[in-house]
């Protein structure tokens, strides 16, 4: 296959007009017997308007407080105002032809601005008494209502088509900023005159169509701040381009764009992790892919057998103007992958684009669909009318298992279906749901067949190979079954899993007759099987699972098969080991695969573990961990004796948004943790590690042959061992000496560090210390978590117990004193619409960390000698006020704390564009003149008396005043804290979680 690297302008096509929409085919021709579904009763005839009928259905179905199911019958049903989605509450069309929902041309209040047909609601996730930023896309505004959030699991829509007159330029048809469990499927969307079919998308859509409009989709990030897949979709004739987005994560797969200018846009001023499998761009005029942001870290972008067809331009680099020109009119990419390349384990990257494109004779067809059909709806057999019961009570083993074994395709109405058995599924069976909270399978607590100790027992078990599908379904194995597996799936290449849960843990709602777990004494956290686990030769396809039951040892475990596995948006939560496990697996593919670790759940958890494993793909992978986290853990994936693995765009993080309102005002903050995984991936037989936290492309090569014999970590010549032991170590500072005093946070203590007394302990008082300042006197100012709003006071460090508390007073100029200032900053516009509704315009993301940093405290702590100010950010909360509650602020969070030097200057990093920036001290600890002195980011930064800054970001990169990289020096552990000090100041304090190191200067 030949490589080709291909820059410089393109010929432009002429554009080909777009084809007249094809007719939708209605997927459930007739409605499922579902006793608690809610029937819209509306006219339907596309003349009345029946948005008081839709609304007033969706209300009843969400009247319990956990959702339900709406059947819309065909029909044209007309609306003049949004419809709102509740919680968990699913719309299905039903009938012979596709309902459709119509905006009537001119209608009031989508004429301009972003105005949205239906929207997703959610619910007051941070206790917060009110809406903090109500969505401002409601027709009419309604400042009452909640954007769908992070916690908006179960939210669906499907087999429902748009309509959008003329002269609505504002209109959308759905606006989805859903989590786990929510998805559109099988919907054409007729955006004609609006602005896009769909706006802020979130989780998984299915077999979407959208037909002309300026959009598509135009989506920021989604609200849980993880990945939206996009499957087996077509885009034909937008305006302006088939999809505009940043920071969506945007993964597609088997996606065709035809007869628009551009395929897919991401915002000026803004990155993407985009991943694309099988995507087809035909008569795309400008360029298949516009690309930003192309010298920072978050921009990662990769196709897998992409094929352009009367596409000019494959990518077009916004800032640079660069363009990766198509092969001929017809070409396919093979691969594609533009953004920081790591040449192997061990090492750090640089920012590369590697192209393999070849000319074709002629077009190729599509590929199948990825995801299954479901049989018609004249197929699904009732398990009620089989005799099973599904009422919380009744053991249905005997009834399941006999509707499983005569009838192929069994539909389970919404109830709690009780086993104490394992289900045997036949090899193509199809068990169907609609609804994976409201439809359980689930066992007792200490069912005779699963105690004790022996091999792992199904609740639910495929037949070896076959066709099988499971759709739709909960699966609960109780509290105390220890031999518990949730699904044992030993099924065939062709079978399908999607939109299946595995209840415990978040999002979980039980009835009466259901087994607590959590509750009973006897249940034991990682004391079952794993919840899903795919072994004896068994593959398929596996979409928009979610697996969070701690009880369980892993979320999605696979062992000891060659089948071909596809894994689409994955979520794989709150595991005390590992939350994706693999042990002698090949060809499988992870495509938006997302684990994260609780607080509690998850502190000692990796996210995934590979032994023995070959030719694996993970694409768009997140590794989270709360940012309530207060533990170090090293790794975000290890890896054993396995190679040929590909990782492809890469994330590892441990921040989030937040919105909140309380006497301080409203508004949207990004906690930032301290404790995200310390590397991405560790190889365990190689002894290598990735420090680099966000990367586009990374091959391990075949496993070696014995496992290495010494640590393969770099180590620079000079970097010296000083003190270790510690739990985690930040919040340092050097007096006027050059003695460094830092504090070790889980235990309360701060210690001190100089060459002549070594390491010694200078305060333990519980007062939960987190930054530390030294002021002229030789006083420490210390930062702390304590009380609501947080506190700072001062010690004598040979009088520790000589406490003085620091009150904030009026911020005003003082004279002489040094500001203290965050060394790392996140900055970002979650939770909120960023949207200018005039220009359409996004401010880019860089203007969230100016604004932030340009804006006067009105407040700041004063040092009792004068000599330091520290501005009082904003401290946000959540919880109670006592030490049970969480505080954040940008002080709170950080690493440590900065002084400005005499010219009134402070150099800083803003972590979430992962740039260093220098800025001008102001009257209230304000920026201004920011400027980025330094093209990395990260953990901290630290300015010698040359004026050489030293940053922190996995190693350590030295950088010249003028902002040329001039060396790096590679530390044995992830460095998160510099310090310049020691006699003379010619040390380089490196301060890691469990180490405190040096270096001369």
């Amino acid at each position: 296959m030949k490589a080709l690297w291909l820059l410089g302008a393109a010929t432009v096509l002429p554009a080909v007009p777009a084809r007249a929409a094809p007719p939708s085919q209605s997927v459930y021709r007739s409605a499922p017997a579902e006793p608690r579904a809610v029937t819209v009763r509306g006219v339907g005839d596309g003349r009345a308007d029946d948005s008081a009928a839709i609304q007033q259905a969706i209300d009843a179905a969400a009247a319990g407080g956990h959702g339900g199911i709406v059947f819309l019958p065909s029909g044209r049903y007309r609306i003049s105002r949004t419809i709102f989605v509740r919680t968990a509450v699913r719309l299905f069309g039903v009938g012979p032809t596709r309902p459709e929902i119509v905006l009537a041309d001119n209608s009031a209040g989508f004429g301009e601005g972003v105005a949205a047909m239906v929207a997703f609601t959610g619910e007051d996730q941070y206790r917060a008494g009110k809406p903090a930023v109500p969505p401002p896309t409601s027709v009419p505004f309604d400042p009452t209502i909640f954007d769908a959030t992070s916690s908006t699991f179960y939210s669906a829509l499907a087999n429902i088509d748009f309509r959008i007159g003329a002269g609505n330029a504002g209109a959308v048809a759905v606006r989805f900023r859903v989590a786990q469990h929510g998805y559109i499927r099988h919907a054409d969307f007729h955006i004609g005159s609006g602005l896009a079919g769909v706006y802020q998308a979130g989780n998984e859509f299915e077999d979407l169509r959208f037909f002309g409009g300026r959009y598509g989709i135009i989506s920021e990030k989604t609200s849980p701040a993880w990945q939206f897949t996009l499957i087996d979709s077509e885009f034909e004739g937008q305006r302006d381009a088939a999809i505009r987005e940043h920071e969506v994560d945007l993964t597609l797969v088997n996606v065709a764009i035809r007869n628009t200018p551009v395929g897919i846009e991401i915002d000026r001023g803004y990155s993407d992790s985009l991943w694309g499998k099988d995507v087809r761009f035909e008569n795309v005029a400008d360029a298949g892919v516009v690309v930003s942001e192309e010298k920072s870290v978050f921009t990662q972008i990769g196709f897998d057998n992409a094929v352009g067809l009367n596409t000019p331009v494959f990518a077009r680099f916004r800032d640079s103007g660069r363009t990766v020109a198509g092969s001929g009119p017809r070409y396919r990419v093979a691969d594609f992958s533009y953004g920081l390349k790591l040449p192997g384990l061990g090492a750090t990257g640089d920012y590369a684009l590697d192209v393999a494109m070849t000319p074709l004779a002629r077009a190729p067809a599509r590929p199948a669909a990825a995801i299954r059909a479901l049989p018609p709806v004249r197929e699904w057999a009732n398990a009620r009318d089989l005799g099973v019961k599904g009422d919380d009570a009744t053991d249905d083993t005997a009834a399941l298992q006999r509707a499983i074994d005569t009838h192929r395709v069994v539909y389970l109405p919404m109830g709690r279906y009780r086993v104490t058995d394992t289900l045997k599924l036949r090899p193509d069976s199809v068990l169907i749901a609609l609804h994976p909270s409201l439809t359980h399978l689930y066992l007792p607590d200490d069912a005779p067949g699963y105690r004790g100790v022996g091999g792992p027992k199904a609740l639910l078990e495929s037949a070896k190979g076959g066709n099988a599908i499971v759709h739709g379904l909960g699966l609960w194995t109780g509290g105390v079954n220890p031999r518990a597996t949730a699904l044992l799936w030993k099924a065939g290449e062709a079978s399908m899993v999607n939109d299946v849960k595995i209840q415990g843990g978040g999002g979980t709602v039980l009835t009466a007759g259901s087994p607590i777990g959590f509750g009973d004494p006897r249940a034991r956290f990682d004391g079952q099987n794993p919840s899903i686990w795919v072994t004896d030769g068994g593959g398929g396809t596996f979409s928009a699972i979610w697996s969070p039951n701690t009880l369980a040892s892993a979320g999605f475990y696979v062992s000891d098969t060659k089948t071909p596995g596809h894994v689409y948006q994955l979520s794989a939560e709150h595991h005390y080991r590992a939350e994706i496990v693999l042990d002698h697996v090949e060809n499988w593919e992870f495509l938006a695969p997302q684990t994260e670790q609780e607080v509690r759940d998850g502190v000692n958890a990796i996210s995934t573990e590979m032994r023995h494993s070959r030719n694996i793909l993970f694409a768009n992978y997140h590794g989270y961990r709360v940012t309530r986290s207060a533990k170090p853990m090293d790794a975000a994936v290890r890896i054993y004796d396995s190679g040929d693995i590909r990782f492809r765009n890469v994330h590892v993080n441990a921040e989030s948004g937040f919105s909140s309102c309380d006497a301080k005002g409203c508004g949207t903050y990004t906690r930032a943790s301290k404790y995200p995984f310390e590397n991405a991936i560790k190889d365990m037989t190689r002894q290598q590690e990735v420090r680099e936290r966000e990367f586009a492309k990374l091959d391990v090569p075949a496993a070696p042959a014995a496992a290495a014999t010494a640590s393969a970590v770099p180590v620079s010549p000079g970097v010296e061992r000083l003190a270790d032991g510690f739990y985690s170590i930040a919040g340092g500072a050097v007096d006027a000496k050059g003695k460094l005093y830092f504090i070790d946070r889980e235990f309360q203590r701060i210690h001190g560090w100089s060459r002549g007394e070594g390491l010694s302990i200078v305060a333990d008082a519980p007062l939960d210390p987190v930054n530390l300042a030294i002021d002229r006197s030789g006083r420490l100012m210390v930062l702390s978590s304590a009380g609501r709003d947080g506190s700072v006071y001062s010690i004598d460090p040979d009088k520790p117990n000589d406490v003085r508390v620091i009150a904030p007073t009026a911020a005003r100029p003082r004279r002489g004193a040094a500001t203290l200032l965050p060394v790392n900053v996140w900055a970002n516009g979650e939770f909120a619409d960023r949207i200018d509704p005039k220009t359409y315009a996004f401010p880019p993301l860089s203007s969230f960390f100016t604004d932030n940093m340009g804006e006067a405290k009105p407040q700041d702590y004063v040092s009792p000698d004068g000599s330091l100010v520290l501005p009082a950010f904003r401290v946000w909360n959540q919880g109670p006020d006592d030490h049970r509650g969480w505080r954040w602020s940008d002080t709170l969070d950080s690493y440590g704390l900065v002084a400005s030097d005499a010219d009134g200057r402070v150099v800083l990093t803003n972590a979430s564009e992962n740039r260093t920036y220098s800025g001008r001290v102001g009257e209230g600890g304000r920026l201004t003149d920011l400027k980025v002195v330094a093209d990395r980011g990260g953990e901290s930064v630290a300015r010698d008396a040359a004026g050489n800054l030293y940053v922190a970001n996995g190693q350590i990169f030295v950088y010249r005043p003028d902002g040329t990289l001039v060396r790096r020096i590679d530390t044995p552990e992830r460095p998160l804290q510099l310090l310049i000090g020691g006699e003379g100041g010619r040390t380089l304090f490196i301060l890691s979680h469990h180490t405190l190191y040096g270096m001369g200067l």
